[in-house]
């Protein structure tokens, strides 16, 4: 609180220019004294707490209570006596300010009065039971601060001066000015028809009337809401003061910025020019100035270290105090006595309509401290203050009411734990977000040991404070409140964390682009454990969620909770992929999925193998499984939280429920879909079935090899893939190019093929369809592409290893040794821009031309190619939940794995009619273990159709030995379908291995399928 002056503290006012009645009525005329250039000094008996001047009146406060004095003016011819404002006996008021033809009063307690031209004062309405912390005046419009950080506006409004966002000439009620909510002021000002705020960390707001460029935003335009000076950003602005239509601010450090109108002078930049953008005041540069003023067309500056006054603007009646009555356009020294210099502390400067005061204050005894200044900034949280909740150092409702008025408020929180080392929080823009985390995590650590205290805190963050936030705050102050709430919320029990962090999601994805754009680059600025706890606590709440459903405990409620946590933690899994972070994708897997797909697969096969349910049990069983069926459809939309496993698992039920295969009907042959081919022929046949647009994509693809027995039950199919991959490798000549480490990748000369690209990507996406692989080594790249993921030089490396290496050494060579190279924007002939191949590279540009090189390779050379091979994939796996895969796990699913732990075949293989112990599966496994790397690839050929598997589960290899006699006599035989090895029990090791050499090498045609 301001402290009132004690009586071993006096006052001395000076004043200067339009004639006044001397000495204001505060004493005796022959106690005033006189000095230069029409300065005058008085020094009341009664302490002068505060004043104002406004073109009607001038206002002191004095123990309290408000006496004025009319000033002359058009309508009298002489100034009255000291007159006092008739106020309610208790009434004791701390502030005034006075605008054209009246003031307005701030009491203690923040209680609100109105006075006009009579001397009666009222409470204005709208600002019942609000804490009024700063008041401020322009013509006709005056604005307040509350101790909450609610800026309240009344008056005129012809200009937009109020920032109400609506067109409404005025209002004679308070009203709240619902775009700053969450900013948190420092200072408030108000000139003729414009208006100005300043946030704690320094940012200006300005908006209303601009026809002399008074707000400082490079235009004469009106502005009806709030609007950032951009220009003065991380200038660790201080505090602002309107004119008539000029405003300044200053910096800390003291330099001074004026814009607006010049035409007085009053900008003090030499010249009478009005100025649209913040224009230093060059003459004052390295004054450290303390405090600036603006009247209607002057304004004074004040040197606390030299204890000088300077003026510059309208001269007219002496208010510039320096004995001109002129225009002055640079600052001037005010010719204060010596006695203001050496016996009195400079407190106050006011600038009125044609006058001019200066406060000081003289100490006769020590005091404890000096009289604080008038600006106040709203109530923040801070450690002493949780220290004194936790200690109870106050009572309850103390406390209480304080917590209720910090935590409701988003402005006081907004404006807490600033990191005020170095000025860091005068940075704050949309990187860098101004917090002292360290400070935050401390305090908060406190506060959530103290059980009452966090209760309290909790009911107020969920009924006020989350219900209050705007979707479009106005700065990027308004932000951190997202930050400093998890931390809050993540120490809290389940059911407050939980209702906590549901409720801030939903505010967050209510931001409007931009303010979202923010706080995700906040994000990526966040320290890595910040940043961790972040992930951990929304993918915590996924997976509690995902864990009551799994329970079969169905709400909608639990649905809208799940997608919005999703959300968040997509915004966050984009910050930690190009952050480079050490937070990996594992660390958004939720692994509760797993249970989710269990029960559902536990309700499917209720739903069909069980004969006791009744038709009301079926009926609520297939609304669960369809209710399971709606959360994996919202799975699948974001990859980063399954895994590979689980989005396999995923796929699989989506593709069932699509075709409406429930109960299996895989075994079944689907008309339509039947593919008969010769295996000489194979390509040439797949394409004109094809082309006969008679496959039916959704349904699985059976094929037949023509002359050969054989059901497909995966297995012929599995081969038929397989045999098809060799085939389409044929084509490199006409759709292929086979680069030097083997990968295979668009021929960019074949513009005119598109027909085949698209039956490419037909067959490709046919394969993921039907859970096939494809022997085809697309790079990383390509999935990449198809997934709309953006290609990197690291991508060019895997393609084009010896290219990518030059490039990556051009970006690190020195500058002579690139000028040498002599290269230039074009790649292979091809310009990579316009008039490229006049274009050299240099150090400046070289990350273009490669950023460019990259781009022409993957995208700009294959556009047309890629094109026609996307749609057909598309066509040929006609679910697009394949999106749901990350790049690499999409090309694991096409391709296969090429390297296998085939220790992990050994033990996951199970066995019939036999067992691990036997003397036949022993030797098996060491005749298996004594083949090369080719001959273990042809035994997973001979047994799955394939040599590229994505793993070995268990189960995955299944022996069973077959009886009867002659076992010598014949060979192993393969069930592909199953993945099945039908075992004669051979009489030694030597007849195994030829007999399983042997069918791994000829037996091309499988007697099982």
């Amino acid at each position: 609180m301001e402290a009132l002056f004690c009586p071993s503290a006096v006052n001395m006012l000076c004043y200067w220019g339009a004639q006044v009645r001397e000495g204001f009525g505060l004493s005796q005329p022959d106690k005033v004294k006189h000095g230069k250039c029409g300065i005058r000094s008085v020094c009341p008996k009664s302490p002068v707490q505060d004043m104002s001047a406004g073109k009607s009146f001038v206002g002191f406060i004095r123990n309290g209570k408000v006496s004025f004095l009319r000033l002359r003016g058009e309508n009298c011819d002489h100034d009255g006596k000291l007159e006092h404002a008739q106020l309610k006996k208790n009434d004791r008021i701390r502030s005034i300010v006075c605008g054209r033809d009246g003031a307005v009063l701030l009491a203690y307690g923040g209680r609100v009065l109105i006075m006009d031209k009579s001397t009666v004062c009222r409470p204005l309405k709208g600002l019942e039971n609000k804490q009024v912390i700063q008041i401020t005046c322009g013509d006709q419009h005056s604005m307040a601060l509350t101790k909450d950080g609610q800026l309240f506006v009344w008056g005129d409004n012809s200009h937009g001066q109020l920032g109400l966002e609506k067109e409404q000439p005025k209002s004679l009620s308070a009203q709240r000015v619902e775009s700053l909510r969450g900013i948190p002021l420092a200072q408030i000002s108000a000139g003729g028809d414009h208006s100005f705020v300043l946030s704690l960390s320094g940012v200006v707001f300005g908006w209303g009337k601009n026809s002399a460029g008074q707000l400082g935003l490079g235009d004469t335009t009106d502005r009806h809401v709030p609007t950032v000076v951009n220009s003065l950003n991380r200038k660790k602005t201080v505090s602002i003061s309107c004119g008539g239509e000029h405003t300044a601010t200053l910096s800390k450090g003291g330099t001074v910025f004026t814009f607006g109108s010049g035409g007085f002078g009053q900008l003090g930049h030499n010249s009478f020019k009005d100025e649209h953008h913040p224009r230093v005041v060059a003459e004052l540069w390295g004054s450290k100035v303390s405090q600036v003023t603006c009247g209607r067309r002057h304004t004074l500056v004040s040197v606390e270290s030299s204890k000088m006054i300077y003026s510059f603007g309208c001269g007219m009646q002496g208010k510039l105090g320096n004995g001109e009555m002129i225009k002055q356009s640079v600052p001037f020294p005010v010719d204060l006595s010596t006695e203001c210099d050496h016996k009195y502390t400079f407190e106050k400067l006011i600038a009125g309509e044609n006058h001019s005061f200066a406060l000081f204050f003289k100490v006769t005894q020590k005091l404890e401290s000096k009289p604080k200044s008038n600006h106040r900034g709203v109530l923040t949280l801070n450690d002493r203050m949780i220290e004194r909740w936790v200690s109870r150092s106050d009572t309850w409702p103390t406390i209480k009411k304080e917590i209720n008025t910090v935590f409701s408020s988003a402005a006081s929180l907004n404006g807490s734990f600033l990191k005020t080392s170095c000025d860091e929080h005068y940075q704050t823009f949309d990187e860098h977000c101004g917090l002292d985390f360290d400070l935050v995590k401390t305090s908060f650590k406190k506060l959530l040991e103290d059980k009452q205290s966090i209760t309290e805190v909790v009911k107020v963050v969920h009924n006020k404070l989350l219900k209050s936030l705007h979707p479009n705050p106005a700065g990027v102050e308004a932000l951190r409140l997202y930050l400093l709430l998890p931390e809050l919320i993540r120490g809290l029990q389940k059911q407050q964390r939980t209702e906590l962090t549901g409720a801030l999601a939903s505010k967050i994805l209510q931001l409007n682009l931009d303010a979202r754009t923010v706080l995700v680059m906040y994000w990526s600025k966040l320290p890595n454990d910040w940043l961790k706890d972040l992930v951990k606590l929304f993918q915590k709440e996924c997976g509690e969620l995902i864990g009551q459903i799994s329970c079969s405990e169905t709400d909608h409620d639990f649905t809208g909770r799940l997608k919005n946590f999703l959300e968040i933690l997509k915004m966050l899994n984009k910050v930690c992929c190009t952050s480079h972070n050490d937070i990996t994708n594992s660390d958004f897997i939720i692994h509760e999925i797993n249970n989710l797909l269990d029960m559902l697969e536990a309700t499917i096969e209720d739903m069909y193998a069980s004969f006791w349910l009744t038709e009301e049990d079926f009926y609520d069983m297939e609304e669960l499984k369809d209710y399971f069926f709606g959360i994996i459809k919202i799975l699948v939309k974001f990859p980063f939280a399954a895994d590979m496993v689980s989005k396999q698992r995923m796929f699989h039920y989506l593709q069932k429920e699509s075709t409406g295969s429930f109960p299996d009907q895989e075994m079944l042959m689907l008309n339509g879909n039947l593919l008969r081919v010769n295996r000489d022929s194979l390509l040439t046949d797949t394409l004109k079935y094809l082309k006969q647009n008679t496959h039916s994509f959704f349904n699985l693809l059976k094929v037949v090899f023509i002359g050969e027995n054989g059901i497909d039950a995966r297995g012929l199919s599995a081969e038929f893939f397989s045999l098809l991959s060799k085939s389409l490798l044929k084509w490199e000549k006409r759709v292929l190019d086979i680069h030097e480490n083997l990968l295979v990748w668009f021929n960019p000369n074949r513009t005119q093929c598109k027909k085949d690209f698209y039956y490419l990507g037909v067959i490709c996406g046919m394969a993921l369809y039907n859970h096939h692989y494809v022997n085809i080594d697309f790079p990383l790249a390509l999935f990449k592409k198809l997934l709309q993921l953006s290609v990197t030089l690291d991508d060019l490396e895997e393609l084009c290893p010896v290219e990518a290496r030059s490039l990556k050494s051009l970006l690190e060579e020195d500058e002579d040794v690139v000028d040498i190279l002599f290269l230039d924007f074009t790649v292979k002939g091809q310009e990579l821009i316009p008039n490229g191949g006049q274009i050299p590279v240099t150090k400046f540009n070289r990350q273009k031309y490669v950023d460019l090189y990259v781009d022409f390779v993957f995208n700009k050379s294959v556009k047309n190619q890629f094109e026609h091979f996307s749609r057909g994939f598309s066509k040929g796996c006609p679910l697009d939940i394949w999106r749901m895969f990350h790049p690499e796990e999409l090309q694991e699913l096409l391709h296969g794995s090429p390297k296998h732990d085939w220790q992990e075949l050994h033990q996951s293989a199970s066995y019939e009619r036999c067992s691990a112990s036997d003397e036949l599966i022993k030797n098996f496994w060491t005749v298996f273990f004594e083949f090369s790397e080719e001959n273990k690839k042809k035994f997973l050929m001979f047994l799955y159709g394939t040599d590229r598997v994505g793993g070995f589960s268990k189960g995955f290899l299944k022996i069973c030995q077959s009886g009867g006699p002659d076992a010598d006599h014949r060979l192993p035989e393969a069930q592909t379908c199953f993945g099945r090895l039908i075992l004669p029990k051979y009489s030694s090791i030597n007849t195994l291995r030829n007999k399983l050499v042997h069918a791994i090498n000829f037996c091309k045609v499988f007697g099982r399928g």
